[in-house]
């Protein structure tokens, strides 16, 4: 899988909290996470360890991920592929409890991507469509060979207060809450939660849908 951009914190920052926020074209209603965990996201083991660790409940995504990705790494512009595995930090640094793991990066500059699909996000929102504190977003899975669009999701949302910081309300996370798509993906996992709360791993969960993972 190549991503064809990354959502950095720079595109994550905007949550509508200074004027410019509402032209500026960052894709909220995308968000996601963003760098090293927006690379994360679509790495096997990143989830779930094991079949086994993944939980039962009713409609929840797949969260399968890929053995790999390619992608430029916005921090120094050079590509990269990036895999993930599971380390014991307690085997080299005695402070850490011994059992305890986690799920690391691995990075390797390549010459060019070998990759034959990409991922790529982009705002899609016009000036009159934001001067009404509307939102709209394109998530592409891209045959990279031909240029075919295998996939596309749209999606749009709207700040019902138009742009109101009442409360240090935040526009663009209020937002999420009138999206369509909506954020609940089919999910009873949210419970009272609002909803930019079920943003993080959306784009996963719309990718493993047009391509399915090899497990």
């Amino acid at each position: 899988m190549y991503l064809v951009n990354v959502r950095t914190h720079k595109d994550n920052f905007n949550v509508g909290e200074q004027p410019a926020d509402q032209f500026r074209l960052s894709d909220p209603y995308g968000h996601d996470s963003d760098g090293d965990n927006y690379i994360l996201n679509f790495l096997q083991g990143y989830y779930y360890r094991t079949q086994e660790t993944k939980p039962t409940l009713s409609g929840a995504p797949p969260r399968i991920g890929y053995r790999y990705v390619e992608a430029v790494d916005p921090k120094d512009g050079k590509l990269y592929r990036f895999t993930g595995r599971v380390e014991e930090p307690w085997q080299f640094d005695k402070r850490y409890l011994k059992g305890y793991t986690r799920f690391v990066l691995d990075r390797r500059p390549i010459e060019e991507r070998s990759a034959h699909h990409g991922v790529k996000f982009e705002d899609i929102s016009t000036r009159e469509e934001r001067e009404h504190w509307i939102a709209g977003s394109s998530l592409k899975v891209i045959d990279l060979e031909s240029g075919q669009v295998l996939g596309e999701r749209l999606g749009y949302m709207v700040d019902w207060a138009q742009g109101s910081r009442a409360g240090a309300r935040s526009p663009w996370l209020f937002a999420a809450d009138n999206a369509c798509p909506s954020f609940d993906r089919g999910l009873a996992l949210r419970g009272s939660q609002p909803a930019f709360s079920a943003q993080t791993g959306q784009t996963l969960d719309f990718v493993e849908k047009v391509l399915k993972p090899i497990q």
